[in-house]
């Protein structure tokens, strides 16, 4: 009987080292992993704040306002004026006789129809 209990206790102790084993072997893996993944994050960072700055040279106004003055005949670009603007009452909004809302609507935990009558009762 003693020596069944020294070869399940040296079995336990194999596979508790395989078990650590593996998992130390995991454990690193998921390190580099990680390593890699923040090295890739840092670079995609400064590849973002080089686009960035790109942007805003690119975007200079004096640098737009030549493209625009080399590309006027092509382009036929013109400053905004004050008669390109419209007056409210010449916008074009949805005529009135809308077809009335036959679906009952939620409104803050009541339906349509209910805050309906409410409002007929309570004037």
């Amino acid at each position: 009987m003693r020596g069944f209990f020294y070869v399940i206790s040296a079995l336990a102790v194999m596979g508790l080292a395989f078990w650590a084993y593996h998992e130390n072997y995991q454990t690193q893996r998921a390190q580099k992993d990680m390593a890699s993944l923040r090295s890739e994050i840092r670079n995609l960072y400064d590849t973002r704040a080089m686009l960035r700055a790109e942007w805003a040279y690119l975007n200079r106004p004096e640098r737009l306002t030549e493209l625009a003055e080399l590309n006027f005949g092509r382009l036929g670009l013109l400053p905004f004026g004050a008669e390109q603007f419209g007056r409210v009452d010449q916008v074009g909004f949805p005529a009135e006789d809308l077809p009335p809302i036959t679906d009952p609507v939620e409104i803050q935990g009541t339906l349509a129809d209910e805050a309906a009558e409410t409002e007929e009762q309570n004037p």
